[in-house]
Formats: structure tokens, C-alpha cells, sequence
């Protein structure tokens, strides 16, 4: 996924193509820094690189990462009146997440996730790591467990034909054919969340959401 922040520059997701057997620390592509797989990346919008990225302390870091550890991010939106990006990305079975992408920081994959490795029996001896990423890696700000969503689009509602819903986050889901409202608290902590019922009947995998133009 592609965003804009308001100095012009870009966030660009990268997903980490599978590279995630702890027992092959090398080819752990999300947690190598010399590697732009399983990362955010902050550029300009002609390719180089901008002040302001977060230098990481290890050898052959490149220079335009933001963050790192992430699995496979689906949706990506900026809170509204920041450059605060959010991300919604797949666990593998189970520990699907909704992050809050801060610079520099681990968002732990593969070495920590809610989820279970494909193959194991789904449940909470399973997870990744033990599951709990904190206080080495990030915290997702949400995971669903024990079935993935495989969440999608991500967007902030601004609009106000739905005032009850302004400042909430929504975020679409594929395997679980439905989209999702989430309420943030104004600390930026989940307080609730909840499936969109009209949505969730039509029985279509929503990939992509967006505001419309009426509101």
C-alpha cells in the first residue's frame, strides 16, 4: 500500500514473502534491516530518501525504513489530521492486527504473533512467540483470534451523514466477508469494535474501503 503524507513524501507497506522459520534467523526477511520485505518504508516521491526516518543502530540498515516486523499489510490510512499511519495486516492463522505505526519501532513478525503457524493446531499454545509482543516488540492496538478475517482496506470515518462514527476506523475483511468498525478512545486505544451488519449480509469480501464523496 501506498500513502501521502501531507510533506509530500510517501509510506510504501511491503509484505515479507513468507520468509518466517525462527530456526533461519538469516532469511527472517521482516526482522532484516539490510531489507525493505516486511517493512514500512518513508520516501520522497521521486525515490530518495527523506530527513526524519529513524536510523536503525544495525549494520547495512538501509536508510529509508520506518518501522519493521510487519507480516503482510493489507490497508493502510492516515488518522485524520496527522501523519499518523495505521496499518491492518494478516496473521497467518488467527492474529490478524490493526497497528499504529510509530518510527523505528518492531512490530514483531515472526517472532511474536497472536496467531498460530499454519499447520498447528489453532489455539493459545500455539502462538507465535506466546503471543504477547510487548516489551520487546509493538502491541497491535486489535487482533482477532482464533480465525484471521484476513482484514483489507483500512479508512477513518470524517464525514457526518454518520456523526456517531466520526473518528472511527474501518477496515474490510476478505475470509470474513464483512467490514469492521472500530472505536478508538483519545488515546488511541481500542474501546470497542464491532462487524457492520449491513455489510456482513451481502456475503462479499470487502478489499477495499473508502469514504464517499457524500459522506
Amino acid at each position: 500500500r501506498i500513502v501521502f503524507r501531507s510533506d509530500k513524501t510517501l509510506y510504501v507497506t511491503a509484505g515479507e514473502r513468507g520468509q518466517d522459520d525462527p530456526s533461519a534467523p538469516t532469511a527472517l526477511n521482516a526482522q532484516n534491516v539490510a531489507k525493505t520485505l516486511g517493512k514500512v518504508v518513508r520516501l520522497n516521491r521521486d525515490g530518495s530518501i527523506p530527513p526524519g526516518n529513524p536510523v536503525f543502530a544495525t549494520a547495512g540498515a538501509l536508510p529509508g525504513l520506518w518501522s519493521l516486523g510487519h507480516r503482510n499489510p493489507q490497508g493502510a490510512a492516515l488518522k485524520p489530521g496527522s501523519d499518523d499511519l495505521w496499518l491492518t495486516e494478516h496473521g497467518p492463522q488467527g492474529g490478524d492486527e490493526l497497528n499504529r505505526v510509530l518510527p523505528g519501532r518492531n512490530y514483531g513478525w515472526p517472532l511474536a504473533s497472536y496467531g498460530c503457524p499454519y499447520g498447528a493446531p489453532v489455539g493459545d499454545a500455539c502462538r507465535v512467540g506466546g503471543g504477547t509482543h510487548a516489551p520487546t516488540y509493538e502491541e497491535p492496538k486489535t487482533f482477532w483470534v482464533p480465525t484471521s478475517i484476513a482484514p483489507a482496506g483500512l479508512a477513518f470515518y470524517t464525514a457526518d451523514k454518520f456523526p456517531e462514527w466520526q473518528g472511527n476506523v474501518f477496515a474490510g475483511a476478505l475470509a470474513g466477508q464483512s467490514l469492521w468498525r472500530i472505536v478508538l478512545d483519545a488515546s488511541g486505544n481500542v474501546s470497542a469494535r464491532e462487524e457492520v451488519a449491513a455489510v456482513k449480509a451481502l456475503g462479499k469480501r470487502i478489499r477495499d474501503v473508502r469514504q464517499g464523496p457524500d459522506g
